[in-house]
């Protein structure tokens, strides 16, 4: 029979702690000892993103209780994290798995460098808008941190240059999402590094990445075979001749295209999002020869995985259902007779 909290089996409590949010399953941990322990045991998902005020030091006071994090959240809309805490985390966490660290513009280098040593088995890491971060950090961290798989940098200008990309295309060959997004130091050197280094590369975000070129969206038609999505927003060194490597490696690579056809996977293989908005070098033949290539691009409405906006010139650019959708209305409009 149950007569105190703490007689509740740590089963039914960890149960119970599931279904309430982050912010009661902290309070519930301090009720008595049995439910800390249990808790902190059991509690392997956790998000402060709701904190605030004081992050920092609700970091410090939590890291040594939940060792057994693999995921956790610490998204903020104005920056309190420090150095110290993320110190706290790599000592006590060293089962994380998924860290997101997003506007935490206070961190520097060091927080990397402490990740590096105390959390290797990260596999996701979210730093994107931290810009204080150099990219010799973010070098040693892909010599420790080799099962990323998901890496966001979106803004990391400074993080991400050519010599860091590099490092992840060396160190971290299981690398599948990439966010570059308005890394401006970036170059077709480091690019490349990732297409040779990263084959199981499927998401490349590179908008705004104003030096890249078309050779770097060759390294990828010919290396990254199982691509499905490529941000080149505002890319404006991009010419036909990247789309056309796209769709040679799209032809190339038929076999493994027709066993999808066999297993009725054919529109989930090659890619399924391209936003080459502000691209204006390029021209309607070659980015409708891509569209064509690649079913699951879409111009359609309700369906945009290809984006072309601000590209005047690629106007007349449809996927097939459009084409289809459009001879539909002119047959009712205009019935045969």
């Amino acid at each position: 029979m149950i007569t105190e909290w703490k007689d509740i089996p740590m089963e039914l409590l960890l149960r119970i702690v599931s279904l309430v949010d982050d912010r009661t399953a902290i309070i519930a941990s301090g009720v008595c000892s049995g439910w800390r322990d249990a808790i902190c045991w059991g509690l392997t998902q956790l998000s402060l993103s709701w904190c605030k005020n004081n992050m920092n030091n609700l970091v410090l006071s939590l890291a040594p209780k939940f060792t057994n994090l693999q995921g956790l959240i610490l998204r903020q809309d104005k920056p309190q994290l420090q150095d110290n805490a993320i110190e706290a985390i790599a000592n006590y966490c060293h089962d994380l798995q998924d860290l997101d660290l997003s506007k935490s513009f206070k961190l520097s280098d060091c927080a990397l460098f402490v990740l590096a040593h105390g959390c290797p088995n990260l596999t996701k890491l979210n730093i994107s808008g931290c810009s204080a971060f150099s990219d010799m950090a973010l070098v040693y961290l892909a010599k420790f941190c080799r099962k990323l798989k998901y890496l966001n940098l979106c803004g990391c200008a400074k993080a991400a240059s050519d010599k860091a990309l590099k490092a992840i295309g060396k160190n971290c060959n299981q690398l599948q999402s990439l966010n570059l997004g308005w890394c401006e130091k970036v170059g077709d050197a480091g690019v490349m590094s990732l297409a040779y280094g990263c084959p199981d590369l499927r998401a490349l975000d590179l908008c705004g990445c104003v030096l890249i070129t078309d050779d770097s969206i060759i390294a990828l038609a010919n290396n990254c075979l199982h691509l499905r999505s490529l941000g080149l927003y505002y890319c404006q060194n991009i010419t036909d001749r990247a789309m056309y490597s796209l769709v040679y490696s799209r032809v190339k690579n038929k076999h493994e295209m027709w066993k999808s056809v066999k297993k009725n996977r054919y529109e989930e293989e090659g890619l399924m999002n391209l936003n080459i908005s502000q691209c204006t070098a390029l021209t309607p033949l070659a980015v409708q020869a891509v569209c064509d290539s690649f079913p699951a691009l879409h111009t359609c409405a309700g369906r945009h995985s290809l984006i072309i906006s601000g590209c005047l010139s690629l106007t007349s650019v449809h996927c097939a259902c459009a084409v289809q959708a459009h001879r539909a209305a002119n047959t009712l409009l205009h019935p045969a007779l």
